[in-house]
């Protein structure tokens, strides 16, 4: 045998020890590219959730809950199978500076697929007085919005607040839930206990009606209740802020989107907390920027690169970013991709940082006493959606079809 024969056959064993098959170097003509990870997408059926919030007077519990786990439901509903189409709109009411002719009610968000938008309209909200119209807050999202016109699609209204549902007199309970019914959306009343327990029934009432469910909470527990803090917390919110950096803006408001996305991290970081973990908002977050329902592809060519019949040269020069137009032509491609690849791996490194710290809280969790009472927003509403998307063909985990 040659020395260059037993230079090769040395080299192949080598490789086979390792466990790795390699193709002679002949055939190599180029290094090998790096795998990316394929990206999870909507798959399933649309789910359309608008979320109606009480911002009068007693109700800082609720929207300080809301900014708090905002993003642990749209978590929830990212683990649905097959993987959802999720756009969400954001209605506040009962505020004394709202207009009184459409029943201190006003349309903070279309539906969108764009959080970052969803998330900055909820922080910007304030509480003040009011009378609150539950009527007249579930009829402007039913009439207002541009549902899906999918015919699986889930279309589902969360009214949270408290005060007796029947204070409109214009507009009437009956009316609207027939209305609901018609459009083929599920209206869900979520009532905050403040010590009038004989305005429940009115509210649960009215979900009934419209074909919805109900759920009674403690609105201060997303802020009162104990959780759990991991050494994993911190990790995984750096490495949702570094996502951020995969992120290539084009458009005439791509620079403005981006800013946006940074903004909302901080909005995150500054959540109320709730005791001895601080940044469970921002861990949240987080954890959707690495999942599939966190998408934005209107101002970001990585996510744009996902779309079938997506063509960089059809982006005019002038929305591309500084970044890109400093690049040649046929090089623009290739640095997509190799952002696509570092958006992967940190995404990857969430994911598995979330399992252990899932794993960890409800270890922890396990060793505490089992305590009763109102459920918080995020698991009132979470329960109520697992229960609706069944209904849908959608598949729940741990739940059976």
């Amino acid at each position: 045998m040659s020395a260059l024969l037993r230079k090769f056959a040395y080299s192949v064993a080598v490789a086979l020890l390792a466990g790795v098959v390699v193709a002679p170097v002949w055939a190599q003509e180029k290094p090998a590219e790096k795998p990316v990870a394929a990206p999870v997408v909507a798959e399933g059926p649309a789910i359309d959730l608008v979320i109606c919030l009480d911002v009068s007077g007693s109700m800082n519990g609720l929207i300080d809950s809301a900014k708090i786990r905002l993003w642990d439901i749209v978590n929830e509903l990212a683990k649905l199978k097959p993987t959802p189409n999720l756009r969400v709109g954001l209605y506040s009411y009962g505020h004394s500076n709202y207009p009184a002719d459409k029943g201190w009610v006003r349309k903070d968000m279309d539906l969108t697929v764009d959080l970052d938008d969803v998330y900055k309209a909820l922080n910007s909200l304030t509480i003040g007085g009011g009378t609150e119209y539950v009527a007249r807050v579930s009829k402007a999202a039913i009439e207002e919005q541009k549902w899906s016109a999918e015919k699986n699609a889930m279309k589902l209204v969360f009214v949270c607040g408290n005060e007796p549902a029947d204070q409109d007199k214009q507009v009437t309970l009956t009316d609207v839930a027939a209305l609901a019914k018609k459009n083929d959306i599920l209206i869900n009343t979520i009532y905050c206990k403040y010590g009038r327990d004989d305005e429940i029934a009115g509210w649960a009432g009215f979900s009934e009606k419209c074909g919805g469910k109900h759920m009674t909470i403690d609105q201060n527990k997303a802020v009162q209740q104990v959780v759990v803090k991991t050494e994993f917390d911190e990790q995984i919110v750096k490495l949702g802020e570094e996502l951020n950096k995969t992120y290539v803006a084009f458009g005439k408001d791509g620079k403005d989107r981006a800013a946006n996305q940074l903004k909302q991290d901080e909005n995150a970081k500054a959540a109320p907390g709730v005791a001895g973990a601080p940044q469970v908002a921002a861990i949240a977050r987080a954890e959707s920027k690495a999942g599939a329902l966190y998408r934005n592809s209107t101002w970001d060519l990585v996510d744009k690169m996902k779309e079938k019949d997506f063509d960089l040269k059809k982006v005019k020069e002038e929305d591309l970013c500084d970044d890109l137009k400093k690049l040649k032509p046929e090089e623009r491609l290739e640095y997509l991709k190799k952002k696509a690849e570092e958006r992967a791996e940190l995404q990857k490194k969430i994911t598995d940082l979330s399992a252990k710290r899932a794993k960890k809280v409800e270890e922890e969790l396990a060793k505490k006493p089992k305590t009763d009472g109102e459920k918080a927003l995020d698991e009132a509403v979470k329960g109520l959606i697992r229960d609706q998307a069944k209904t849908k063909g959608f598949e729940v985990p741990g739940e059976k079809k």
